[in-house]
């Protein structure tokens, strides 16, 4: 997929960003090669338009998707923190929205049942930070707003779902 300056854009690593523009250059004794500019969170990433992982920006009909998600049934977890640690971050690779939401909704429905490891803790608030950025980028609200939401999602999933 090709994008052009102004795009917004979601990298796999670096959240929210907006391309600057499209630049060729020569890195080391590298090839030339076409590069996005990306400003993201006061940085500019330089990312090589064949990279794998960049999106678009989540439309109004994948946030409606996502809101289903968060006030959804939970998927049960595994109990073995190793495995359930790399399911996780194994999944999470695919940079979707609905993966990011699929996991804070799994792990913060796990801890309805028992605190949350510290592993699994920092897991969670990772991944609730980059669903909360990018909920505020799409639905042009503040990251307090998005948390907000998200929050109100999946208080109406324990209630639903956990007894």
């Amino acid at each position: 997929m090709q994008f052009k300056a102004g795009d917004r854009i979601v990298h796999p690593t670096y959240g929210v960003s907006e391309v600057v523009r499209l630049e060729e250059r020569q890195l080391a004794e590298a090839n030339k090669r076409l590069y996005y500019v990306l400003s993201a969170d006061k940085s500019t990433v330089w990312v090589p338009v064949e990279a794998t992982g960049l999106r678009q920006l989540t439309s109004s009909t994948e946030l409606d998707k996502g809101r289903a998600l968060l006030r959804g049934k939970p998927a049960s977890l595994t109990t073995d923190h190793r495995e359930r640690r790399l399911a996780i971050t194994e999944s999470l690779k695919n940079g979707s929205f609905q993966t990011l939401c699929e996991v804070v909704r799994d792990l913060a429905a796990f801890g309805w049942r028992k605190s949350l490891g510290e592993a699994d803790a920092a897991l969670l608030k990772r991944a609730r930070e980059s669903l909360s950025r990018e909920w505020a980028a799409a639905t042009n609200t503040t990251i307090d707003e998005a948390n907000a939401e998200v929050a109100a999602l999946l208080a109406k999933a324990r209630q639903t779902y956990h007894s």
